[in-house]
């Protein structure tokens, strides 16, 4: 017989679960990881594609494989940002670096998700071949962890790269942005990374509190819905 057992931590685990996987995912597809030089009119950008000047000065963005740009604007037609893969495919991406960044985190969302997919169900089901859901979980998020940290490293190391040098300026190389600045996916992704080992450790809280002594008087009056603070 199914028992629903939700108690404050389980719940609690579920939910930054959830926030976690989603926090990485959106992380890893945006485009702003660097924010480069602001382009205006006359300012010569060097990457090909913010050639023609702007009116007004305007940060293009940088990702993994995407990136953020102003379309210059012709008559009869407005400024304004077009944001898109700049990669067609893998081999495209611009760093060797960032190929691995994009493994590794790719790997780890993938184990966040499912993770986080599995969490719902924690509330019916709390083991799994006679082990501990939530400790599987754990061991499975702190894993996802690793793969964040790895691609977090190896990221910076590809500013050298040509795509970087022409948003960030001659003097970018690995571990220095040049005149580019971090955007807010990069700080998302080392938040979402910090947060998914504080789930991976509070896994075992949840399963602390699913498992308690009050939860299994609960079972024993025959009770189905088991909701403990």
């Amino acid at each position: 017989m199914c028992h629903v057992i939700v108690t404050c931590r389980s719940m609690l685990w579920t939910l930054l679960s959830i926030v976690v996987a989603f926090a990485e995912l959106i992380a890893f597809m945006s485009a702003d990881w660097l924010i480069g030089k602001a382009k205006t009119r006359g300012g010569g950008g060097t990457d090909p594609e913010e050639r023609g000047g702007l009116s007004e000065p305007h940060h293009p963005t940088l990702g993994i494989y995407a990136r953020c740009i102003r379309n210059p604007g012709v008559q009869h037609v407005p400024r304004e940002t077009l944001c898109g893969p700049y990669a067609e495919n893998f081999g495209e991406i611009a760093s060797g670096f960032w190929q691995a960044t994009a493994i590794f985190l790719a790997a780890g969302i993938f184990i966040l998700c499912v993770v986080a997919l599995v969490s719902v169900f924690t509330m019916c089901v709390q083991s799994i071949m006679k082990k501990s859901i939530f400790n599987v979980c754990g061991l499975l998020q702190g894993i996802a962890g690793l793969f964040l940290i790895l691609g977090l490293i190896l990221y910076p190391a590809g500013w050298g790269c040509q795509k970087a040098v022409a948003y960030c300026g001659h003097y970018a190389s690995a571990y220095k942005p040049g005149d580019c600045s971090l955007g807010w996916a990069f700080y998302t992704a080392i938040g979402g990374m910090v947060l998914t080992f504080i789930c991976a450790i509070f896994s075992a809280q949840a399963e602390i509190a699913t498992s308690s002594d009050k939860v299994q008087e609960e079972i024993e009056e025959g009770k189905n819905l088991i909701c403990l603070l």
